[in-house]
């Protein structure tokens, strides 16, 4: 299998060498013709009118069609000038700021994904507890809820309410309701 990539590769280099020395002769700036492109049954080979042409052997040419090629080269400075539009950049950020709670990075007015990750937790443990306490997600009784950390008690307002204790202290970006 060695030999064979190393024939590949010494194919490759070949060919290269031969389209350098063919662009050094013909010059960059005149036009080329279009390029021959050999695939294996791409297309169909055409079958014998005779018995004579079926004696025939096939060429290589009978796998090879011509496909379309650049008429001319681009120059360094066209395709720099096409990847450095300023319209194809991408724009600097300048509403990036730390995050007030926590210091991590954020944009203005959006909300920041770590401290949105920790009131995501709190929020899932305290609806697994809800659900524990109901006995399955479809039971939910028509009642609000009130949530109840270590060192509150429920205000006037909770009377009637399901509460719903949490034994830790109220994280600070948790604000009662």
């Amino acid at each position: 299998m060695s030999s064979l990539s190393g024939l590949v590769c010494f194919l490759r280099r070949s060919w290269l060498r031969l389209e350098w020395t063919i662009m050094q002769t013909v010059g960059f700036d005149r036009q080329m013709a279009p390029a021959l492109v050999q695939g294996p049954g791409l297309l169909p080979l055409p079958l014998p009118e005779n018995e004579h042409q079926q004696h025939q052997e096939h060429s290589f040419l009978d796998n090879i069609f011509w496909m379309a090629a650049p008429k001319k080269r681009r120059t360094i400075e066209v395709n720099r000038c096409r990847r450095r539009n300023p319209n194809n950049l991408i724009e600097v950020k300048t509403n990036i700021v730390p995050c007030p709670e926590c210091g991590h990075l954020k944009m203005k007015h959006m909300l920041c994904g770590f401290c949105y990750e920790k009131v995501r937790r709190e929020t899932a443990v305290i609806r697994r507890q809800i659900q524990a306490m109901e006995g399955g997600p479809l039971k939910t009784p028509a009642v609000p809820r009130v949530v109840v950390y270590h060192g509150e008690t429920p205000q006037e307002g909770d009377e009637g309410k399901q509460i719903i204790e949490r034994n830790r202290k109220r994280p600070s970006w948790f604000t009662p309701t």
